[in-house]
């Protein structure tokens, strides 16, 4: 059997598509809604987070009374918002560049299937990727490893032969707990001394900065 290539496990939200803020301010609202508003920086920290672990950070004691309503208010208005989602620039032409080094490029994210539609109708990358996880896939989503382990296995790759590209510190958690090296991008609205403190291997400002470096990047390394 012919040997994978290795792989870039692309995160999509803050990383690929300028999407975290629509997030924040769909949570925002869905917390109002229900009573128990929040701050929104308070929101933005936990914005990539499992969607369970958010609803308690968010919440606290409150969460089992009201978590699942506001994950619903949460996907309405994220939704009625989707029409202004957009790629970051040069996030389409960072994947094309990794699939035209011989690389594969992973979609690793936990997102909902129908969250995950909206990101991949605004991305049009669908030539350039060689497989995609979601939240069906995962029992827990980041920070815990599941989302990057079930990655490795659809690109058929060891976590040598890997290195996520993320946004967050709990894409950083993730990738590290998998044994995954993890590039991090400034894009979602974290710093980059806190990625690299979370254990982040290279950090970026965005999509196009990575792109402006690709050949010195640890994403080119790993062509061999």
């Amino acid at each position: 059997m012919p040997t994978k290539s290795p792989a870039i496990l692309f995160d999509i939200d803050g990383t690929l598509v300028d999407s975290n803020y629509m997030h924040v301010a769909a949570w925002s609202r869905a917390l109002e809604e229900v009573g128990a508003p929040v701050d929104s920086w308070r929101v933005h920290r936990a914005i990539g987070m499992d969607s369970k672990k958010l609803r308690e950070s968010l919440l606290g004691d409150r969460a089992e009374e009201l978590g699942e309503r506001a994950s619903e208010l949460h996907s309405r208005y994220y939704a009625a918002d989707a029409g202004n989602l957009r790629p970051f620039a040069s996030a389409r032409e960072l994947v094309a560049t990794v699939a035209k080094h011989g690389l594969q490029a992973v979609l690793a994210t936990s997102a909902p299937e129908d969250e995950l539609r909206l990101l991949r109708s605004a991305l049009k990358i669908e030539d350039d990727v060689a497989t995609v996880t979601s939240a069906a896939d995962v029992g827990e989503a980041k920070p815990a490893p599941d989302v990057v382990q079930v990655a490795l296995e659809r690109a058929g790759v060891d976590a040598e032969n890997a290195v996520m590209v993320g946004d967050t510190v709990w894409d950083v958690e993730a990738a590290t707990r998998a044994g995954v090296r993890c590039v991090a991008l400034r894009s979602g609205g974290t710093g980059g001394a806190e990625l690299s403190a979370a254990g982040a291997i290279a950090v970026y400002d965005d999509a196009a900065d990575l792109l402006a470096h690709f050949d010195a990047s640890p994403l080119a390394a790993l062509r061999g």
